[in-house]
């Protein structure tokens, strides 16, 4: 049994993500769903960037992406990713990896529907990760989108979300002098219970 109590108290860590990101989204300037994606590409080689975090749903996490990316193409060969998400102002920051599957049915229609029309459309031109030759050639390509989809395109079958179920969550908050609390989350198949260990800082 480990001694957690306040932010970090309850037996649910998606519960508990929730509300550290309820609070971020009070608190942090700018990006509070921003999070840094980690997957590795046939060869085993890294690669992370920032994306938008869009929903925690009761056992996973959910973002969206052009499917064609080099990081869908990536977590497609793998099946897993790790992502975390720091909050300077709060000192705070959360960290998973897990087993990933696609989300590209009525829900990722839904979400595609609530985006703005400049973003759908600029979804439908971007061939995201593959090379450009200008800022000019993207904008003739989205002109393009715009007079043959309207001002209201169907999602792209390329385009749709990825869900994470996590193996592991860490959830870690700064102290003082670098004594940090840290308590990681951790199971060995998505259908079983949590472990919970306090790690040191």
């Amino acid at each position: 049994m480990t001694d957690r109590s306040g932010i970090f108290a309850g037996d649910d860590p998606f519960v508990i993500a929730q509300s550290w990101l309820d609070e971020a989204r009070t608190q942090e300037i700018n990006d509070p769903d921003a999070m840094a994606l980690a997957t590795v590409d046939v060869n085993g080689l890294p690669n992370v960037r920032m994306v938008l975090l869009k929903e925690i749903e009761a056992a996973a996490f959910v973002f969206y992406t052009n499917y064609e990316s080099a990081k869908a193409r990536e977590i497609t060969d793998t099946g897993k990713a790790a992502f975390v998400m720091h909050w300077k102002s709060l000192r705070r920051q959360v960290r998973v990896r897990g087993l990933v599957t696609r989300e590209d049915g009525p829900q990722a229609d839904v979400y595609y529907k609530s985006r703005s029309l400049k973003s759908r459309l600029g979804a439908w031109a971007s061939q995201q990760s593959r090379p450009l030759d200008s800022r000019a050639t993207l904008m003739a390509e989205v002109a393009k989108v715009t007079a043959r989809k309207g001002t209201n395109p169907d999602r792209p079958p390329f385009w749709g979300g990825f869900r994470i179920a996590p193996l592991e969550i860490e959830f870690w908050a700064d102290g003082a002098f670098r004594l940090h609390d840290r308590f990681r989350w951790h199971r060995s198949d998505v259908l079983d219970a949590w472990q919970v260990v306090r790690l040191n800082p």
